[in-house]
This record gives C-alpha cells, structure tokens and sequence, in this order.
C-alpha cells in the first residue's frame, strides 16, 4: 500500500510560473487594494470591478504553465498516494498531473450564483459579466473564498490531513488561517518537510521537521529525493 503524502502549497509555488501574490506589493494586488478584490463587502460595493479582476486573472492562467515543482508532485503519485490541499486558486497542479487536489480557497476557473442557497459551481473559463446569471437568476459570481468568508473544503482538508504518512509545506508563509493551522492536525509522528527559500518559525510543532530553503522547483526535486530515501528504509504496512 502507498503511503500517503499530503502536500500544502501556497502562493510561492505559483508565483515560479508567473502568477503575481498581493503580498508581494505591501496588500495590493495588480495595483487594487486586496480588499477591494478579495472580500464579499468590496464585491457589493463594485462588481463590475471585481469581476473585471477575476477576468484578467483567468486571462493571465491561460498564459502560464506549471513549473517544475508542479511537475514533480504529480510524478510523485508513482509512488506514493498524494493529496494536494493548496491555499492557490489556480489549476497549475491539475495542469501538471496532479489528481487529488483540493481548493482551500476556491478555484479561478468555477463560478457559482451570488446567494447562500446557490446549489451549483459551473466551470468557467471565459470572462464573467453582470449579468450573466445562475438557474435561479442570481447573478455569478467568482468560485473564491473571499476574506471574511467560510471555508467550506476545511474540514476535509483536516481530515486528509490527518491520515497523512508525511507532510510537506511549499511556498507558504503560514500567515493565512485557517490554512496555517492544517499541519498541527497530523499525526506527531509524521515527518514533516517545509520548502520555502525564506521559511517562516513553525510554533508549537512536535513533528520530526526538515526545512529545504529553496523555491518550489529546487526544492521538490530534493523532496523526492528524501521521501524515496525513507520508503526504502521503511516496509510496507
């Protein structure tokens, strides 16, 4: 049986392939303050703005690949059974072959009706407008989790997380709750590995824990290198 590895990604991988992070320019994003993009009160305030942001950043999605870091998680699923929980609202894992992914904080390319009792995400690829509307006619709205608002993939993201055999962190700052606080559910027995060239102080973690102070697509490499070293040493259960 493989064992699995559960991988948390942030912003960091998906900056190697080009796409911006807000927390590199001091809270704004593509020049807008985040909240005015990113949070459910800036969204009433101005959709069109909102949903003009949206729309170049699937624009800009469409112009990037995944890097190698991408790359060689997925080939990873060789070898042991991996679960990706990334806080990234991009699809450069799924690009790269990754099948077990799940959105933290929603997904640039899914939609869904402004409204508490909407029932279903479309998948969306083109530009979304005011007035393009669910089956119940309220107005779409970008699948993302805005600041303020629940995540709803948490609690399987802490179950997956749970069950994992090890724990890898790449290319987060841990600053975001409740994502930061996903890695303190593993097991304390479970090796953790954190890939960030400037890693942020891990409090309160009693894992076995490895810091490889490199970007994504260093870093991953070396990654494998250690996980196969350790199933090596380890029989199968």
């Amino acid at each position: 049986m493989k064992k699995k590895l559960v991988v948390l990604t942030g912003a960091g991988i998906s900056a190697e392939s080009g796409i911006k992070t807000f927390r590199d320019a001091g809270g704004l994003w593509e020049g807008h303050d985040v909240m005015e993009v990113a949070s459910y009160e800036g969204w009433l305030r101005n959709k069109e703005l909102v949903l003009d942001f949206y729309n170049q950043r699937r624009k800009q999605l469409k112009n990037v690949k995944p890097n190698n870091g991408h790359l060689v998680l997925a080939e990873l699923e060789k070898d042991f059974d991996v679960h990706i929980v990334t806080q990234n609202v991009d699809n450069l894992h799924e690009q790269a072959g990754s099948t077990k992914v799940l959105h933290l904080h929603g997904e640039l390319l899914k939609v869904r009706g402004d409204s508490h009792s909407a029932r279903h995400v479309l998948d969306w690829t083109d530009d979304l407008h005011l007035g393009d509307l669910d089956t119940d006619g309220h107005q779409l709205r970008p699948h993302i989790v805005w600041f303020g608002e629940m995540v709803p993939a948490l609690d399987e993201a802490v179950n997956i997380t749970q069950q994992a055999d090890y724990l890898a962190i790449i290319g987060t700052s841990l600053q975001v709750y409740p994502a930061a606080g996903l890695l303190h559910y593993a097991n304390k027995k479970v090796p953790v590995f954190y890939i960030d060239p400037k890693p942020a102080t891990i409090y309160d973690l009693q894992n076995p824990l490895e810091i490889i102070p490199m970007n994504a697509t260093e870093g991953v490499p070396v990654l494998r290198e250690k996980l196969t070293k350790l199933i090596q040493k380890t029989p199968d259960s």
